[in-house]
């Protein structure tokens, strides 16, 4: 089925690499002639510039390069301010398309003209064969296939949103330097303004990015999970869905009650007991998931995901912890207002970059 030209894809690329190069390919494979396509080259000093180029030559795609990078936020409000499109669909450079992607998001937003905005989901086959990669993809794969369809947040990896709506947001807070939390603190403002939210768990991408336990643990903790605490106590957004599970809270406390048994081994023997106690309770809790991992690539990765998981419970309390303590100390963070300019002079956006 043919796709109109209703739909304006963009991607922010900063060093995007050989990701990048995969994820043009697809475009080449997948996108429609009639679709939009915007690259906004967020600096960075590799060749992701010059492949944006050539992509364009070829296909027609709108290609704004900043000079410095100011992050994803900023780059993706830039792409919003030239599109066409009454939808925008954001992924993410280090992501491709399936073969059926584009034509569901379409489709559900001509069925639907009530819902806003709406989500997909990685597959289950992560680019990046590395465990720490295929762990961490395939939990994400899980979390948002066993999720509810009415989405609490939003995605900037697969994400797409009636562009008039998007504009009246103001997009999405720029004050996120990094790839952060500025898609969910996009998804937390649609919420409270009333805007309906889809969780589509058949529209999905494939991920290619390479975690290691470094960039993983910072993403994670700095990125992800402190910042997104103080989003949680802005904007009181404690449901019971993704990573907020009632299951997943639960975790957490069972895992620093399993360390804290632990440390009390040496001096209290009954300790023991305790430690295989809970960490019978944690696998009972969490058996689904380890399921999951078990019929996706057997029983030595489940096994292998064990400690890896029982490790995110941990970093996730201790993040929520520094979170709050922010939070309480330094207030809010700064709620988006005038913070993107996507109603800026056209002569204001030509000066900021180049084309």
């Amino acid at each position: 089925m043919m796709i109109d030209s209703a739909i304006s894809l963009i991607i922010p690329v900063h060093n995007g690499g050989q990701n990048f190069s995969l994820c043009l390919c697809s475009l080449e494979q997948f996108a429609p002639l009639s679709t939009e396509i915007i690259i906004v080259v967020d600096g960075g000093t590799d060749e992701s510039e010059a492949l944006a180029r050539a992509f364009a030559q070829g296909s027609g795609a709108k290609v704004f390069v900043s000079v410095t990078a100011s992050g994803p936020a900023h780059a993706r409000n830039l792409g919003a301010k030239i599109a066409k499109g009454d939808i925008l669909f954001f992924m993410d450079a280090d992501v491709v398309l399936q073969a059926d992607t584009l034509e569901q998001v379409m489709q559900i937003f001509q069925g639907r003209p009530d819902i806003a905005a709406l989500i997909g989901s990685y597959d289950d086959e992560p680019g990046a064969t590395n465990f720490l990669s295929q762990y961490k993809n395939l939990f994400h794969h899980y979390t948002h296939q066993t999720a509810s369809g009415v989405a609490s947040t939003f995605w900037g990896a697969c994400g797409a949103i009636r562009r008039t709506i998007f504009l009246e947001m103001n997009g999405f807070d720029e004050s996120y330097r990094y790839p952060s939390v500025e898609d969910i603190e996009l998804g937390y403002r649609l919420k409270k303004a009333g805007h309906q939210l889809l969780l589509c768990k058949t529209i999905q991408v494939k991920h290619l990015k390479e975690w290691r336990s470094r960039s993983l643990l910072k993403a994670e903790i700095f990125y992800r999970a402190i910042p997104w605490t103080e989003l949680l106590w802005r904007d009181r957004q404690f449901v019971n869905d993704l990573n907020l599970k009632v299951s997943t809270r639960a975790s957490v406390l069972l895992t620093y009650l399993l360390v804290f048994a632990i440390a009390m081994s040496g001096w209290w023997s009954p300790s023991l007991l305790v430690t295989a106690v809970l960490s019978l309770i944690l696998l009972a809790i969490n058996r689904s998931v380890y399921r999951f991992f078990w019929s996706k690539r057997g029983l030595w990765f489940a096994c292998w995901t064990v400690p890896w998981h029982w490790l995110y419970f941990f970093y996730s309390g201790l993040s929520f912890v520094i979170g709050t303590l922010r939070y309480r100390i330094f207030g809010k963070p700064r709620a988006a207002k005038s913070i993107s300019r996507l109603h800026a002079s056209e002569s204001t956006f030509q000066s900021a970059a180049k084309f």
